[in-house]
């Protein structure tokens, strides 16, 4: 239901009195609760968090996962819970605007009411405020902000590295920023960020003599209290991404090095100990059982908005860990109470980040129109129109997956596609124009090839073992935080609580079980090898839209699934 003018005025004068600027038109589209954006200051060290921007400058929509399946431990708890199991678990109210922001549920429906989210315009209206009321406050960033659009790919990254320094960003840890290439990302790091963004990765190091690459943490003074914050890079960068962007660096999880940093920065008379990660949520709760010393860690990669900080207990205390989301739709606002030196209270929030609810801040939007300027053209150009809700996020193919591996088939005249199992890409509602940038949305990265092969159906099914290992292994160290890789045109059986080389099974190809040792014509694109080259996958997608002008009626290839039946990471 819509809100009484009395509602609306209640709205409006709590967030003048907090400093937030509303749009009173759209405010009115839908139930906002009246303390949306309030935030009543708490102790004496606060941090503001964001993560996975994916280069999103503007307001998109962007639809959490019907499908984030949890095996082993991970079964039944945060972030393997979706729709309805997710609100039951936090105590939100089906319908609400929370609702929408943290699962699938009624998504389309829900859009049109309370329209987009994020926006580096509207973010950094909603820092300004929080910083206001909170000086001292840090904001830190977990990464996967220099790629996932077009301008980021055409300005090599320039364009968020500005608007990263003018949100306010104080320290950075990274993951998708190294396929811009050693090279430029030290660039940027030295030139770019130097006397204002602290890069921070404790577990990259040379491969020759193990030196540390970028500064392992920093300790900033917060309101009189020294805090460390240590930086985790994605540790399978060279796995997950091209190795030879970095040929010269090592990753890895490093906890023993981590303990180190740890232990140093309370050496140097660091009260607060906080790890900026991107290990993807699993991974970061695993590791705080085993990392001591460590106050909170704010996580990223795996994209999980989770409302709530979970305390992890280990030998000698509790972490509390965090994951804020993707796509510049949410911002963590974490307050501790800092007494005697100890962490001895705090509170969290995540706050969704409604375009539609923020006004925007003008220096950032004029910034933004600048960077866009010489690429509308190219961005804004239309392809075909979409009458089906297209969506990526999720264990298997999301619709917009499907129009990809459609694509790859149609215009590569494969027997079948696969495509990677990105959580990256934003997504469009029914009547919405397909446009160059929301193709770019989700497929600009560096290695964009598109590839034709030949694979026989044995290695065709050690791809999917290999990918569903990855995903599946109820060990989070062995995990690499990504999606099943997209399917077209093949239909298989998974089971995910099953052994490494048993999951998958029945695999059929136009009504035909596949043959093992008989080969077939597969197309791909982002290939992890050196030199490979073909048509940009976004070409592949623009030519297919434009010959087919209508999307409708997107039925996404999904797997048969065994033993899921009662999974809360499920629901369709």
């Amino acid at each position: 239901m819509s809100m009484t003018r009395r509602e609306f005025l209640e709205v409006m004068a709590v967030a003048a009195a907090s400093g937030m600027a509303l749009n009173s038109r759209q405010a009115l589209a839908g139930e906002v609760p009246k303390n949306f954006y309030e935030l009543p200051k708490f102790g004496n060290v606060s941090f503001m968090h964001f993560t996975d921007c994916h280069a999103q400058l503007l307001p998109v929509y962007f639809r959490e996962p019907n499908v984030n399946i949890g095996v082993g431990g991970a079964y039944g708890k945060a972030p393997h819970l979706v729709g309805d199991h997710f609100l039951k678990a936090y105590g939100i109210k089906p319908g609400s605007i929370d609702a929408h922001a943290f699962t699938q549920l009624d998504f389309v429906a829900a859009a049109k009411t309370y329209g987009k989210v994020g926006g580096f315009a509207h973010l950094a209206t909603l820092i300004k405020n929080i910083r206001a009321q909170r000086p001292g406050s840090l904001l830190l960033d977990s990464g996967d902000t220099w790629q996932g659009s077009g301008t980021a790919y055409w300005t090599n990254g320039a364009d968020m590295v500005g608007a990263q320094k003018m949100l306010g960003v104080n320290v950075m840890a990274p993951h998708w920023e190294f396929t811009l290439g050693a090279e430029r990302v030290k660039e940027i790091v030295e030139k770019d960020f130097k006397g204002s963004v602290d890069f921070v990765a404790q577990n990259v190091k040379t491969a020759d003599f193990g030196d540390q690459v970028f500064k392992p943490y920093v300790i900033k003074n917060v309101n009189g209290v020294p805090v460390a914050i240590i930086g985790q890079a994605f540790p399978y960068t060279p796995v997950a991404n091209p190795r030879h962007f970095t040929p010269d660096w090592t990753f890895g999880i490093q906890d023993d090095s981590l303990q180190k940093f740890v232990d140093e920065a309370r050496g140097k008379g660091a009260k607060v100990v906080v790890v900026l990660s991107h290990n993807g949520m699993d991974v970061d709760l695993k590791m705080a059982t085993r990392v001591t010393g460590v106050d909170v860690i704010f996580g990223g990669h795996t994209h999980d908005a989770i409302p709530q900080a979970i305390p992890v207990k280990n030998s000698k205390g509790t972490t509390l860990v965090t994951n804020a989301g993707s796509n510049g739709k949410f911002l963590g606002v974490m307050d501790l109470d800092v007494k005697n030196g100890k962490v001895v209270g705090y509170k969290y929030r995540l706050l969704p980040v409604f375009s539609n609810l923020i006004e925007a801040d003008k220096p950032m939007a004029d910034y933004i129109k600048k960077v866009r300027a010489p690429f509308e053209t190219k961005l804004n150009e239309k392809l075909a129109v979409t009458e089906d809700f297209l969506y990526r996020r999720g264990n298997f193919n999301g619709t917009f997956d499907q129009v990809i591996v459609d694509a790859l088939i149609e215009v590569k005249g494969a027997d079948m596609a696969f495509s990677p199992g990105f959580r990256w890409g934003t997504s469009l509602i029914p009547g919405d124009t397909i446009t160059m940038e929301r193709v770019l949305d989700q497929t600009c990265i560096t290695y964009p090839a598109t590839t034709l092969n030949e694979m026989t159906g044995q290695q065709i099914k050690e791809v999917l073992e290999d990918v569903g290992d990855n995903l599946f292994n109820p060990d989070p160290y062995y995990q690499q935080g990504g999606d099943m890789v997209r399917v077209g045109g093949l239909q298989y059986t998974i089971n995910p609580n099953e052994k490494v080389s048993r999951r998958v099974s029945n695999m059929v190809l136009r009504g035909k079980a596949v043959d093992p040792n008989k080969k077939y014509l597969v197309a791909g694109w982002a290939s992890v090898q050196e030199n490979v080259t073909g048509t940009p996958i976004w070409d592949v997608v623009a030519e297919y839209l434009k010959n087919v002008k209508v999307i409708k009626k997107v039925k996404p290839n999904q797997p048969k699934l065994i033993g899921m039946s009662k999974n809360p990471g499920m629901q369709e």
